[in-house]
């Protein structure tokens, strides 16, 4: 996406190449400030209670009405971490303690980056918000694989319980053009 007018001083910018830099960027056209439009950080977990899976039904586009892990983007000042442990509370009113890192996606098609843990809710205690109109806890026969809201969060479910078959959960890197 092309940011058209500078963030520091409000002119418009020029795509080109900036000097000892390889990509084309939007440049100030008045102060030179070469801006960098990078790949968003989406963080989320699987939420584990008593070998079921919590998924969240989703409220809001996109695919609004699909069910989902809790997910969402990385806020500045944030640890990957924090980020899903936040998502899991907003999207779930769940809390979750991270147990490990698990999957990371680079979906290149859209310019972001995945990062998945696997956690263990600390209670049974969770509910639908603003951004999920449903939370359930699954077991794994009962998923409704038909309605999973993205193509990361179905291989990401699918790799879960093929790990947990095997009894160990390794960390892995993916993409997805």
């Amino acid at each position: 996406m092309e940011i058209k007018f500078c963030t520091t001083c409000g002119s418009p910018t020029l795509l080109k190449i900036p000097p000892e830099d390889d990509h084309v960027r939007s440049v100030c056209s008045v102060c030179g400030l070469v801006h960098y439009n990078n790949p968003k950080m989406v963080v989320g977990c699987i939420p584990q209670w008593q070998g079921k899976i919590l998924l969240c039904k989703r409220n809001i586009e996109p695919r609004s009405g699909k069910w989902t892990l809790p997910a969402g983007y990385l806020e500045n000042g944030e640890s990957v971490q924090a980020g899903a442990v936040r998502e899991t509370r907003e999207e779930a009113l769940a809390d979750v303690r991270i147990i490990n890192p698990y999957r990371l996606f680079n979906i290149l098609f859209v310019d972001q980056i995945y990062f998945m843990f696997r956690a263990a809710m600390t209670s049974d205690q969770f509910g639908p918000t603003t951004e999920s109109s449903e939370v359930r806890l699954f077991d794994e026969k009962d998923i409704p694989w038909d309605k999973i809201a993205f193509e990361v969060i179905r291989q990401t479910l699918e790799h879960y319980f093929s790990d947990r078959k095997k009894g160990r959960y390794p960390f892995r890197i993916f993409d997805l053009a």
